[in-house]
């Protein structure tokens, strides 16, 4: 990717990775990964047990792990040493308990502090050291946030002085707040419409940056400044969950979400201000697995069309297709794709011109629940998270 797409500032010893790589598309720096995995599977090096329920993804700061996760009624952001021993578990207040029980947001770390939302709706920023609360708002009571179906699943933009959130209110439909003590910025009413357990992704252009997300039947684009809202282009399925993130690419998003939905290419103006439809693609109907845009060819897998898909980034149209592995969430990294399936297998694929190679599989049997938490790929480790158990795997 150019570096017209930015989701947060350059990493530094103070900040952290972040939900779905460096910036939100679902590819990881990484070079120098194992071409080929033995034929038992990556090995583990190392897990924890102790997670709670929850199904957040692991992130990275100054050498240490932060993941969520529930113990009976409470949320806590749990802080790992990079060798897997705990340092630190700390509360942030009442999680998720009804359907699907668990947290569901990955921290975001930016600038020694942690920003995050629970499924309640109370955003929290907390000490990067130490876990403890520096400020917090209430997104329902504060904002006139209303809260979804399965509960808030926003991972968080921090963008400056600015942590952007979507509250879902008719009033404040999208807010930014001071990342330092929680004051208002700016609202804007959007298209006035509930969120959508989209996570969104901040898009430089020379002239403006964009604040892109999907709401209960739109996407929008809103100036990160000030919260004008820009531009919108009507995004529906069934149930009104749009939970992956936008893709950006050389001045083109791509939208997309499961339940037979799929996706949009969307061109936009050279300032922002608006968008035009290139092309609609209906058999990538990806859930909550995400997608990956790698060398013009966009792969993930579908939600009623399960199998998995590489889909041309140009045209739209599907190149090929493979259902040798149950479908679920992918990310990717030194030209290879790295899938978690809902059914709890673990696969190195290689995009051919034709056909999809597996490279390498393995069964995740740690942990219980449902296998929804991303992969994620940091210093030559596939991280795994199910349920209670993180998983370090050797990849390099």
């Amino acid at each position: 990717m150019l570096i017209l797409i930015s989701c947060a500032n350059a990493i530094n010893a103070q900040d952290g990775t972040k939900w779905r790589g460096p910036e939100s598309n679902g590819t990881y720096p990484e070079t120098g990964l194992l071409e080929r995995w033995p034929a038992s599977g990556p090995e583990i090096l190392w897990h924890f047990d102790g997670l709670g329920q929850g199904f957040s993804s692991p992130v990275f700061a100054s050498g240490k792990i932060y993941l969520t996760g529930l113990e009976q009624t409470t949320g806590y952001v749990y802080c790992l040493s990079i060798e897997g021993k705990q340092l630190w578990k700390k509360p942030y207040g009442p999680e998720w308990t009804e359907s699907y029980t668990g947290s569901r947001i990955s921290p975001t770390v930016d600038g020694g502090k942690i920003y995050m939302v629970s499924a309640m709706g109370r955003l929290v920023c907390m000490d990067a050291g130490n876990g403890n609360i520096l400020w917090s708002k209430d997104l329902l009571k504060d904002f006139d946030g209303r809260n979804i179906t399965w509960g808030m699943t926003e991972n968080l933009v921090v963008l400056d002085d600015k942590v952007i959130c979507t509250p879902g209110g008719l009033k404040n439909n999208v807010i930014a707040l001071n990342r330092n003590n929680g004051s208002l910025i700016w609202s804007s009413r959007g298209k006035g419409e509930p969120s959508a357990y989209c996570s969104p992704i901040v898009v430089k252009l020379p002239e403006r940056t964009l604040f892109v997300t999907i709401t209960e039947n739109n996407i929008i684009g809103l100036d990160a400044g000030n919260g004008t809202l820009l531009w919108s282009y009507s995004h529906t399925n069934q149930y009104s969950v749009h939970a992956n993130n936008p893709i950006y690419s050389k001045g083109y998003l791509y939208c997309f979400s499961g339940y037979g939905r799929g996706g949009v290419k969307l061109k936009l103006s050279q300032d922002g201000s608006s968008v035009a439809k290139v092309w609609t693609n209906g058999t990538m109907d990806s859930r909550i697995g995400g997608a990956v845009l790698d060398n013009g060819f966009i792969y993930g897998s579908g939600d009623q069309n399960r199998a998995w898909q590489s889909i041309d980034w140009e045209t739209g149209k599907m190149i090929y297709s493979s259902v040798e592995i149950g479908k679920g969430s992918i990310v990717g990294a030194d030209g290879k794709l790295f899938c978690y399936s809902e059914q709890g297998e673990i696969a190195l694929m290689k995009p051919l011109p034709e056909e999809f190679e597996v490279r390498g599989r393995g069964k995740v049997t740690l942990g219980s629940g449902t296998h929804w938490a991303h992969p994620v790929i940091h210093e030559g480790k596939l991280y795994i998270r199910h349920g209670n158990v993180l998983m370090a795997y050797k990849i390099k």
